[in-house]
């Protein structure tokens, strides 16, 4: 009796070998021959690995679909808002919280929940203590835990706090996930159902390669955000600290004022001599606070911008008017030129006084005696451009991105060693953004430096 193959099993076997090359290439949708022999349970076999296959497939891909566009989340609020609604994808849930790891990993705290019958029964600031508790084996092993029944685990466990308040609010069954980056354990997320055994089928191996993608996310979230409650406090700090002292500050100035103006009877010049560097030093002390008090309004949102109709040829007159005293005091010209049809414009008229301020003191203290700065207005299009040119020593080219931001400072030095606070382009800049115009700057080293920004006119 011949125990060869015969052309029909070798059909077969070339179509299970086909199959088995498919699966291995990513392509599931395979037709595999059955029948009651072993070639065809084997067949049977293949056709069921291949629909699993696909099915683990499809939550993968949608996995690191949605794994991408909750990366693109900053806050982590942000974050476990956008887990919420794209998760329903991969996870059956009807309820979603997250608890994080604080008092150096000690403790856990609710950090966040959500739920589809708005009924949240856990308070915000619940918190419990790790060691002892049914987390800590879930930390320890790294593996996602499955309650399917949340009433018989209560029954059990009747102390457990967190588990009365969710199956207070509905919820019969539970997934939670252990938060581990970069091998610390920084909390955990819970899904949970309204339905038991809901999770009886679930793969954790899903989970885990989720949870280990999920942890990254919102690391990077928490720190961030930590980052802007650290910067919001620091604005307020500034905010509270430089008004504290310009009262004081201002009181002191404006004493030696009337003293030096002879105000309260006459002074000696040995008294003048004293009395004037006082006054320089408040001076310098309050434009720095001033300057302090802008950038932790702008950081804050609560810079604020009073438009109103101004004349710009008038106002541009009057401002070079105010300023060419200190262009004098150095030997420099200050020059204005302005364009013949320059148009009534809604605008702060204080705030773009700051501007040009802070563009042409930097021009004077760039520059040397005897050269020229010039202020300059066109009309362009739908904008008006304003611009200060010097003749000094210009700004090297590696210098010029960071101009703009806090404390940047150019490698120049002034040419009279006056002092900054490496905040006014900064200002300039955001005070600029606020009436909806751009800022930039040119310059060669050697010969001088152009700072030009645009006010929209509508």
């Amino acid at each position: 009796m011949s125990t060869q193959p015969n052309s029909a099993e070798n059909t077969r076997f070339e179509a299970l070998r086909c199959s088995i090359q498919a699966m291995a290439a990513g392509r599931f949708d395979v037709e595999t021959p059955v029948g009651d022999d072993e070639l065809g349970r084997l067949g049977e076999e293949l056709r069921l690995l291949s629909r699993e296959l696909k099915r683990r497939d499809r939550e993968v891909e949608t996995l690191l679909h949605v794994t991408e566009r909750i990366n693109a989340g900053l806050l982590l609020d942000e974050v476990l808002d956008l887990i919420y609604d794209s998760f329903r994808l991969i996870i059956p849930f009807d309820r979603l919280g997250c608890a994080l790891l604080e008092k150096e990993g000690t403790t856990v705290q609710a950090r966040w929940a959500r739920s589809d019958s708005r009924d949240l029964r856990m308070p915000g600031n619940f918190a419990a203590p790790l060691q002892g508790s049914s987390l800590e084996e879930v930390i320890q092993t790294g593996r996602p835990r499955i309650l399917n029944d949340l009433d018989a685990y209560l029954r059990n466990k009747p102390d457990s706090e967190a588990t009365q308040f969710i199956v207070g609010e509905g919820m019969r069954s539970s997934l939670t996930c252990p938060l581990i980056t970069m091998g610390r354990p920084i909390g955990f997320l819970f899904f949970s159902s309204s339905q038991p055994d809901t999770y009886r089928s679930i793969h954790t191996e899903l989970f885990q390669q989720l949870a280990a993608q999920i942890s990254m996310i919102v690391e990077k979230s928490r720190l961030y955000q930590r980052l802007v409650e650290l910067n919001e406090f620091k604005n307020r700090f500034l905010g509270t600290t430089a008004h504290d002292l310009r009262s004081p500050l201002t009181i002191v100035k404006g004493w030696l004022d009337v003293m030096l103006d002879g105000l309260l009877g006459e002074i000696i010049p040995e008294q003048t001599q004293a009395l004037e560097p006082m006054q320089r030093s408040c001076q310098r002390a309050i434009f720095f606070i001033n300057d302090l008090l802008d950038v932790s309004a702008i950081e804050s949102g609560n810079l604020r911008i009073q438009k109103k109709p101004v004349n710009l040829t008038e106002f541009l007159t009057r401002e070079h008017e105010g300023i060419h005293l200190l262009a004098r005091r150095k030997s420099i010209e200050f020059k204005l030129d302005l364009g013949p049809d320059l148009p009534e414009m809604q605008l702060d008229p204080d705030r773009i006084s700051q501007i040009l301020h802070n563009l042409v003191s930097n021009a004077i203290h760039y520059s040397f005696s005897d050269t020229a700065i010039t202020l300059n207005a066109r009309r362009r299009e739908n904008e008006v451009v304003i611009s200060v040119s010097d003749q000094g020593q210009g700004i090297p080219p590696e210098d010029l991105p960071g101009l703009f931001r806090e404390y940047g400072r150019a490698s120049t030095k002034p040419t009279g060693g006056e002092k900054s606070t490496g905040l006014g382009l900064a200002i300039v800049k955001r005070l600029v953004e606020a009436h909806g115009g751009r800022v930039n700057v040119e310059s060669q080293p050697g010969q001088g430096t152009t700072f030009r920004f645009t006010l929209p006119l509508a």
